[in-house]
């Protein structure tokens, strides 16, 4: 099973987004919601890898990743982030994607805190669209695991060579890319940031993954993900796993994730 590509550029009032979306060939397509996937603190549509034409051929369901302002291909962006900016991406560029790549049914999925943070905070902003939402290694509150993990690969990134690394994928952006990480959650005002709010305004039903040496979070994240939130939720731990189960496990994450959407999530809908 494959899934046939197709890039676009996202009109927003800060500046171009990049996306891309795949939608699966040789079989039909499930009718309903397209899966938009939240990257994490470094990432872009490139750092997917064959995740996302994976997803589509095997859900049979549209995928769409996108760059968020200021990383990978889309424009940079103007200045230093806000507090919220992990929610206000629910309110400023998922509705300029809805409207310029023609859906409105979803299901959110992101990875890691922020990508997993900015998932939950559209299933709560729009509980109406969204069918269901999957958090892979999000963390739901800061703890301490986390703070070690960004302090220890801030030091990792002052090796020569590194941040070149991220140059290959946000070109001359690379610092503010990995700055907008360390200093941002490293800072005294995010001591007590959590996503308890935004997911207890979840009805959809979730599932949180989550590896079980994940070097940014315990075990405690995705309980507390799938204790909060108010529609039915599964949690998923994963044995010998880090802080990337879709490229350390793939195949798991797409069982896992293909079976709840069929079973345990969205009800799928087959075109005719």
């Amino acid at each position: 099973m494959t899934a046939t590509a197709s890039d676009h550029w996202i009109s927003t009032e800060q500046g171009r987004l990049f996306a891309r979306a795949w939608a699966p060939s040789g079989l039909p397509l499930i009718a309903g919601s397209t899966i938009v996937l939240f990257h994490d603190s470094l990432g872009c549509v490139e750092l997917w890898r064959e995740f996302p034409e994976r997803l589509a051929a095997t859900t049979q369901r549209r995928v769409v990743a996108y760059d968020r302002l200021g990383f990978g291909q889309s424009d940079p962006y103007p200045g230093s982030l806000p507090a919220n900016f992990i929610r206000d991406e629910a309110a400023t560029s998922v509705p300029r994607l809805r409207e310029q790549l023609g859906f409105d049914a979803m299901i959110p999925f992101g990875h890691s805190v922020v990508g997993g943070g900015m998932a939950v905070a559209t299933a709560a902003r729009f509980p109406e669209s969204c069918s269901a939402v999957v958090t892979e290694s999000a963390q739901a509150f800061v703890e301490n695991c986390t703070l070690a993990g960004i302090r220890a690969a801030r030091a990792a990134f002052r090796e020569p060579g590194q941040v070149e690394r991220l140059e290959r994928y946000h070109g001359s952006k690379a610092g503010w890319v990995l700055d907008a990480w360390i200093e941002t959650w490293l800072a005294p005002a995010y001591a007590n940031w959590s996503l308890d709010d935004d997911l207890r305004r979840v009805r959809c039903p979730l599932l949180a993954i989550h590896g079980d040496r994940d070097e940014y979070g315990s075990p405690q994240h995705p309980r507390r993900i799938a204790r909060l939130s108010l529609g039915a939720s599964k949690v998923v731990l994963i044995e010998s796993c880090g802080h990337v189960p879709h490229r350390e496990q793939l195949e798991r994450v797409l069982r896992e994730v293909t079976q709840f959407l069929t079973l345990g999530g969205a009800t799928p809908e087959r075109n005719p």
